[in-house]
């Protein structure tokens, strides 16, 4: 093996994305739903109906304290895009995103769990904030 074969290295791919660290955004929680791309994917696109399978982190706006991450149980989430299985906020936060792509998703309690939280993780009326990870659409 030469030293330019780079075929067997063991090195992590830099395509393949890992788990990101949630910086929180500065100031009072937004009552809008707010999205910030902080890698502008290149593959296909995330559009309503298509079968998408993301790896995302979860924490609330108030405390930046990590509720759910698809990363820790080294299984991407798989849902079809606007199709009501998951909170209204990602239905519309991820809609747009094209593979490759990592996004901040900044969801208002109406657009999340609103009170019925799912877990004593997040308190009734919490904003959220994900970082989600595109890694496929479906065709």
């Amino acid at each position: 093996m030469t030293e330019h074969d780079h075929n067997h290295d063991p090195a992590p791919d830099p395509h393949e994305p890992t788990k990101p660290e949630i910086i929180l955004p500065e100031g009072e929680a937004p009552t809008e739903l707010t999205v910030r791309d902080l890698v502008v994917g290149d593959g296909l696109e995330a559009k309503p109906g298509r079968v998408v399978r993301v790896h995302y982190v979860g924490v609330t706006f108030a405390s930046g304290k990590e509720f759910d991450a698809s990363w820790d149980r080294g299984e991407p989430f798989k849902f079809a895009v606007g199709g009501g299985r998951v909170i209204k906020g990602w239905d519309r936060g991820i809609r747009g995103m094209k593979v490759g792509g990592r996004r901040e998703i900044v969801v208002p309690p109406r657009l999340g769990y609103g009170n019925q939280s799912p877990t004593p993780a997040i308190p009734p009326g919490s904003t959220l904030v994900f970082v989600v990870d595109l890694l496929s659409v479906a065709v």
